[in-house]
């Protein structure tokens, strides 16, 4: 497929699954370090075990970076237990809190007030972080205009010939961000936004609004925000790893034997 047919394609993507479903108030958190522990702790495991152990670690009042900077590295395992892979996560998220003192002063504000571009470089240097994980703390902590790219992603596009193959992870996140960027108008002016006329009964990946989910952003940025929580309502109700449920999903029409 072509690169102008492809990002024409995503577009559409864009404004069919809007309409149908609306904001998904991502990231669902009250604060930016518990966006961050979220894309730490979200790593091989589902999102309900992530809320388990931010859970934990609000009940104790340890969700900020002086709480996780001086609790015992083994509490911090017991604590975030839920997520699996405890004592690894653990240890990455003492390595964020060591980096952000020495580079930052312990300041989110600082650190996020950098380029996006050495930002990114940075997080990527720290054990434990990878491309989707950066970006992730990027776009959803740092309110920074980058698209992240997960397996939901991917796996739409190789089901719908947009990719032959998974794709390079900077390939895919590119074609998304060249494609998306001329839909950067406010979305909560645009007519779309409003979800009184949402279709009923439809599943998406949609949380109530938060802190963060409300944050004041760019439109770019607000555009790659709603892209990437609607292509995981995609992939979590409709294109599954084991079975592909296209009757009802909004990109059903998209399909290339539907065409």
């Amino acid at each position: 497929m072509l690169d102008d047919a492809r990002k024409n394609q995503i577009r559409g993507y864009y404004r069919a699954l809007f309409q149908a479903w609306g904001p998904q108030n991502w990231w669902p958190a009250r604060s930016r370090f518990e966006v961050i522990v979220g894309a730490y702790l979200t790593q091989n495991t589902a999102w309900t075990n992530v809320e388990k152990a931010l859970a934990n670690l609000r009940s104790v009042r340890l969700l900020s970076v002086k709480g996780v900077r001086h609790v015992p590295l083994g509490e911090l395992e017991r604590l975030i237990r839920p997520s699996g892979y405890f004592r690894q996560k653990a240890k990455r998220l003492k390595t964020f809190i060591n980096f952000l003192d020495q580079r930052y002063g312990g300041s989110l504000q600082r650190l996020f007030s950098r380029p996006t571009a050495a930002v990114r470089e940075e997080l990527l240097q720290l054990n434990g972080v990878g491309p989707e994980t950066a970006d992730s703390i990027l776009l959803y902590a740092g309110n920074h205009p980058v698209f992240v790219v997960d397996a939901y992603t991917r796996r739409i596009l190789v089901r719908h010939g947009i990719l032959p193959g998974k794709g390079d992870y900077e390939d895919v996140r590119e074609l998304f961000e060249r494609a998306l960027s001329p839909l950067a108008e406010p979305v909560a002016d645009s007519p779309e936004s409003s979800t009184q006329n949402l279709a009923p009964g439809l599943p998406s990946a949609m949380h109530p609004p938060s802190a963060m989910s409300a944050a004041k952003r760019t439109a770019l940025t607000q555009v790659y925000n709603e892209m990437h929580g609607l292509l995981v309502g995609v992939g979590k109700n409709y294109c599954r790893k084991s079975q592909a449920l296209c009757g009802g999903c909004p990109l059903q029409p998209f399909l290339p034997r539907l065409k």
